[in-house]
């Protein structure tokens, strides 16, 4: 290719909290990692496969969070998750009969019996692992994996650097534990920065993380290059910021692709649709009609829900198709108008959760399989790119402190921070004081059981600092659920604290705890203790 006039960096965040109930034999908030793996992240490792094959040039970068990654090897689960596809393929082969006489919905039957066969093939193939897929794409050069915050930390709401650096030393050693290398980069759990964050990073080798678009452009000084080129911090770290117009062109429903009449109706579902006793079998033990993950009905326009018309699956890929050359159409523009003004090639940095694609937009991953495509055959304006390529080529940047930010509502914190979660933090803040405090008195501990202890009493900790369980609480989703979650955890932490100091070790009710929250088994509760920056 000649020389391009820039480069667009598409960054995939693939994060779901820890959730495994080895006590229960089926769990509800187990489906969120089933159906996340059926819907996104088995189909964008099959389209990453495939253009590997096809020799296609892509490059994206993708955080695969430590709790996913401890999800997606843990056997319990992978177990669990081949008996819900299995059930749900189960489903769809009688549908395929069923709806031979209803030619309106025959099509997608037929659709989703050959994906869930494919999702399961390639599940099999791993052996159940679907990592080793990300991995062996990462080791051939086509993607870049980052790691996160150990449990989804919020890093800014930690009153203490030493459990700031806990979350980030956590998340470094599991990746390196799942992918065999030392990240470069980092995913800050909601985009969430505050002063001193950089110093933590650089220590722990990370090269550059992301952030929000304000979190750029409000910084001092000034960005030269606003977002369409990386910051520098005053500890060395490099920091990437969100392009807006490719945010608002994706993650809009109203004014973006996903909006599209030919796309899949999300919130139309077989669960209601089909007759009660035919679609029991398929629901959870209580019987209660929920979502079952297969719809066959289009976004149609503004209607009811009775009123969606039948989904086109040949409609839809076509839709997929448009919207990314439309899309590629538009980074042409973007980029040679950049090049023109700033006289030095862009970065535009395109920031998504990855489950939008998928899951809440089942075209998605065909929609950037097709955007790929055309980037390889069909222009030279510019190219795709991972950040660690772009600061390769560019290693001189401006320095800038951050602005303190996140990529919540309304940009700060307050979305996790407020009236139906603050409660939360004050326990945390003292967990996680003591743990600090037990970390540092007892450096040094060999012994058997109390270091499993310990261990597990600093897992306790970093699954309580979840930001998921604030961030359910405020949306009113789960909230029971997260609020139990958050009590769980700090009760199991006293009491092990408790047993501790008494020299009282209840050995059943140290394992009965390792065997629910078995998070990151080679965790050294020495991670909260003796860093350098203090409070």
């Amino acid at each position: 290719m000649d020389k391009v006039k820039g480069y667009w960096c598409l960054v995939l965040h693939a994060h779901l909290p820890y959730i495994r109930h080895p006590e229960y034999d089926t769990f509800l908030e187990e489906d969120w990692l089933y159906e996340a793996l059926t819907e996104t992240y088995i189909p964008i490792l099959e389209f990453s496969e495939r253009l590997a094959e096809e020799k296609i040039n892509f490059r994206y970068t993708v955080n695969l969070s430590p709790t996913l990654c401890s999800m997606m090897k843990d056997q319990l689960l992978q177990s669990r998750y081949l008996r819900h596809l299995n059930k749900l393929i189960e489903l769809i082969e009688k549908e395929v009969h069923r709806t031979r006489a209803i030619p309106q919905f025959f099509a997608a039957a037929q659709m989703y019996e050959k994906k869930l066969k494919k999702c399961r093939d390639i599940f099999e193939k791993y052996h159940g692992n679907i990592l080793t897929g990300f991995k062996n794409l990462q080791d051939a050069g086509f993607i870049e994996i980052i790691t996160c915050c150990a449990t989804h930390g919020f890093l800014p709401l930690m009153i203490d650097k030493r459990a700031q650096a806990a979350q980030i030393k956590v998340g470094v050693h599991s990746y390196e534990e799942s992918f065999g290398r030392k990240p470069k980069g980092i995913w800050l759990a909601e985009c969430a920065y505050t002063k001193g964050v950089d110093e933590l990073l650089r220590n722990e080798g990370l090269r550059y993380f992301f952030l929000d678009a304000h979190g750029i452009l409000f910084g001092n000084p000034r960005p030269r290059y606003g977002v369409f080129a990386p910051i520098i911090t005053p500890k060395g770290v490099a920091a990437f910021g969100r392009d807006m117009e490719t945010a608002h062109q994706v993650w809009s429903a109203e004014q973006g692709y996903p909006g599209d009449y030919r796309y899949r109706e999300f919130y139309r579902d077989l669960g209601y649709d089909l007759e009660y006793e035919y679609v029991r079998p398929y629901l959870h033990p209580d019987g209660v009609r929920r979502n079952i993950g297969l719809k066959y009905h289009r976004i149609t326009g503004k209607t009811s829900l009775q009123h969606k018309e039948p989904y086109n699956p040949d409609w839809a890929t076509q839709a997929a198709g448009e919207n990314a050359g439309n899309f590629v159409f538009n980074r042409e523009h973007q980029i040679s108008h950049l090049n023109g003004i700033l006289q030095r090639e862009p970065i535009v940095v395109s920031m998504y959760d990855a489950e939008l694609f998928g899951h809440w937009w089942y075209e998605g991953p065909q929609f950037l399989e097709f955007i790929f495509k055309k980037i390889h055959y069909d222009q030279k304006t510019f190219s795709c790119i991972t950040p660690s390529e772009y600061l390769e080529k560019f290693s001189h940047n401006q320095m800038v402190e951050p602005c303190d930010s996140s990529w919540g509502d309304k940009g700060y914190y307050e979305v996790w921070l407020n009236g139906s979660n603050d409660w939360i933090y004050r326990h945390l803040h003292k967990i996680t004081e003591k743990m600090i405090h037990l970390a540092e008195k007892h450096p040094n501990i060999k012994n058997g059981v109390e270091r499993r202890s310990l261990n597990q009493m600093a897992r306790e900790v970093l699954l309580a600092q979840s930001s998921d369980w604030g961030f359910l609480m405020t949306a009113g989703t789960a909230t029971q659920y997260s609020k139990k979650r958050t009590q769980d955890h700090i009760h199991r932490f006293l009491t092990l604290e408790h047993e501790f100091l008494s020299k009282t070790i209840n050995e059943n009710f140290l394992h009965e705890c390792e065997t629910k929250d078995n998070i990151f088994p080679n965790l050294n509760y020495t991670v909260f203790g003796n860093h350098k920056g203090g409070r």
